[in-house]
Parts: C-alpha cells; structure tokens; sequence
C-alpha cells in the first residue's frame, strides 16, 4: 500500500476517532494516577459541574455551526443568575425563572439582529455585550452578593440539587437538550438551514434561504440556554456573585472546538461538543486531584484550544492541496 494512502487513512481515522480516542487517554491516565477519580461520587461530580457549560455549549455549537462566535456567554450568564436568586424570594422561583429565560432571550435577539440583520462582526458584537451584560449585572444589584433566604425550604434546590434514580438533575436536564437540539440539528429543515448558512451565506442566500432570520434564531437559542445555564447554577448555589460566570465563553468554546466543530462554520456535531466539554471537565477535576494549581486548567485549555486549531487548519489544507 503507498506511503500516502496510509498517510491518508491514519488521518481520516483521526479525524473521525481522535475525540473519543483522547477521551479515553484522558479517563485512563488520571485512573491510575489517582485512586479516586474513577469512584462513582467522584464521575458524578464531574458530570454535574459540566452540567452547565454543557448547557451553554449547546447554544455556542450551533453559533459556531453558523459561522459566528459568542462571547458573551460568560456574562449573560452572571446576571441570568443573578436575576433568578435575586427575584426568588421576590416573585417565587417559577416567574424569577421565565424573568431569567426572557433575560437570556433578549439578550439572544439583540445580538442576534446586530450579527444577522446588521451583519456586524459577532466577535465585536459579543465582545461588546459581554462588557454591557456585566455592566447591567453590577448595576442591578448595586454590587452586593445575592442569595436565597432560606434554601431548605423551596423548590427550587430540585433543579441543581437533587437526584433522580442515582443522577444529578443538572445531569438529566442536560441530557434531555442534548438529545433534543441534535435532533433539531441533524433531523429538521432548521438544522439543516443552520449548517447551509454556515457552509456559504450566499450559496444558502441564492437556496431561499433567509440566513438573517437563520442567524438571529441561533443567538436567541444560544442565549435561551445560557439563561438555563444560570438558573442550573443559581438551583445548585442558591446565591449569585456577579462574576459567576466570568470565563465561561473560553471553557465553552475550549471544549466545542476540542469536539471537532469546524471553526470556519458549516461542521459540527452536538454530542461530540458535549464530549469535548466532557475532557475539560475531566482534566480539571484531574488536576485538582493530583493537587496541581487551580490554574493550571487555563494552561491545558489554551494548549488543547491551539493544538485542535491547528489540527482543523492543517487538515482543510490537506483537503485542498489534495
């Protein structure tokens, strides 16, 4: 067999496995580096702190899908969970939870309709609102730390608390709009809108295809999950920082670009963003029990987030010169 076909189908096999096979590096190293990683508590835990950057990497895969970024996530989702603790004892938890989803949601369309309608660059855009978002989270609540009065005696600790049948809600919830968007992605007209646009605008444009309306949709959805996001987080914490969620955009585009979708749009898979999120969550509950610097998690983010980079950029090369 020549030396470029093995080349070739070593690369293809890759392509297609890389995630699943890192994955699995991944799990087996900190197995035997540590006797507690693989416990049953300790898998749990993993899995309910991905809970809520899984949820909002949801929103982030399909952006990227279309071509764009947002990072603004970070900060929409301080001040989504913010504004559920804060208005918990309030309005009760239900109506602080739709106020945090109408939050998340206008959000959504501000961006959405200066990226689609006004074609502003979404890095700029979102660069902006991330700034804007925070301003509004300090200005809502004068500075001061926000917290449920009395945890023990409302609902609404079922939400990023409880157990169902062994599993964390987080966990379940997450799991359900997993399933749920990759449906809408791989099995609807919407999806298939959604990876047209980000293939080509203007091939999607000359389909009938109205890639302003398209692109608007997506940052609504992405900002509707990021207020779920934060409603998660403010159920497990019952309290809110205002920078609670400060660098949530770079974990979350971290982990959807390590789960292979495609930086110039267009290429992209739900399930495998999640997995993706799942590594990072994985290498910092490592690192933490192996006793490294809490730090150390940016460190192994920017050299993962550059290394798949280079993977993504290489491997177009590779397609076009062949």
């Amino acid at each position: 067999m020549p030396q470029s076909n093995i080349k070739s189908g070593v690369t293809g096999f890759l392509a297609k496995q890389g995630l699943f096979i890192a994955f699995f590096i991944v799990v087996i190293f900190f197995s035997i580096a540590s006797d507690s990683f693989l416990c049953t508590n300790n898998i749990m835990l993993i899995l309910r702190q991905v809970s809520v950057i899984g949820t909002i990497a949801i929103g982030m895969t399909m952006v990227i899908i279309i071509g764009h970024f947002d990072l603004s996530v970070g900060s929409l989702a301080s001040l989504t969970t913010v504004v559920v603790i804060s208005l918990h004892d309030v309005i009760g938890p239900l109506p602080a939870m739709l106020v945090a989803i109408l939050v998340g949601l206008i959000s959504g369309s501000i961006t959405g309709y200066l990226v689609g309608f006004l074609k502003l660059n979404s890095m700029i855009v979102t660069l902006g609102m991330l700034a804007i978002l925070q301003a509004v989270t300090l200005i809502y609540t004068g500075g001061k730390y926000s917290r449920v009065a009395d945890p023990e005696a409302t609902w609404f600790g079922v939400i990023g608390r409880e157990y169902f049948l062994g599993i964390p809600v987080p966990v379940i919830i997450l799991a359900v709009l997993i399933t749920i968007f990759s449906v809408i992605m791989l099995k609807t007209v919407f999806g298939r809108q959604i990876f047209a646009v980000g293939g080509s605008e203007k091939a999607s444009r000359f389909s009938g295809i109205h890639d302003s309306k398209i692109t608007m949709y997506v940052f609504i959805i992405s900002g509707g999950l990021t207020a779920i996001a934060g409603i998660i987080l403010g159920s497990r914490l019952m309290a809110a920082q205002n920078y609670i969620g400060q660098g949530y955009e770079f974990q979350v585009i971290s982990g959807v670009i390590l789960g292979g979708t495609s930086l110039d749009g267009g290429e992209g898979n739900i399930f495998k963003a999640f997995m993706g999120i799942l590594i990072i969550g994985i290498l910092l509950n490592g690192f933490i029990l192996l006793g490294f610097p809490y730090y150390t998690q940016w460190v192994a983010q920017w050299i993962i987030v550059l290394g798949v980079v280079w993977l993504d950029i290489a491997s177009k090369r590779g397609r076009i010169l062949g």
